[in-house]
């Protein structure tokens, strides 16, 4: 059964299509971690830039919370992709116009089938 819709997360940057993978090892037939863009912008507000997870969540227009489970999820699925020799897959992003409570540079992770790729790792 699927969850609740994903609300328009503020990203301050467009990571583009980004792939990581272990080096001397063929891309094809490696396991594949999925990153979604707003995961990558919590390790990028908290772990790049030093801000507290409030600063955070007020950057990118979520709840505390929120901001601190999707850190917790994306620290994990980095983590599970360095230790384990997987591929790591940046998921890219779709621009929204005029979304509620959304500000400049407002994205949201694409809804392609296989979102689920790297869940519950």
């Amino acid at each position: 059964m699927p969850g609740r819709k994903r609300r328009a997360r503020c990203i301050g940057f467009d990571p583009g299509f980004l792939c990581f993978k272990p080096c001397g090892r063929p891309g094809r037939g490696l396991e594949t971690v999925t990153l979604r863009a707003d995961e990558l912008e919590a390790i990028r507000l908290a772990d790049l830039e030093g801000l507290y997870q409030d600063d955070c969540a007020v950057r990118m227009g979520i709840s505390r919370t929120t901001f601190s489970r999707t850190l917790a999820q994306a620290r994990r699925k980095v983590t599970v992709a360095l230790i384990n020799g997987k591929r790591l897959v940046v998921e890219p992003t779709q621009e929204i116009e005029n979304a509620a409570g959304a500000g400049t540079g407002a994205v949201v992770p694409s809804d392609r089938p296989g979102n689920e790729t790297g869940h519950g790792v």
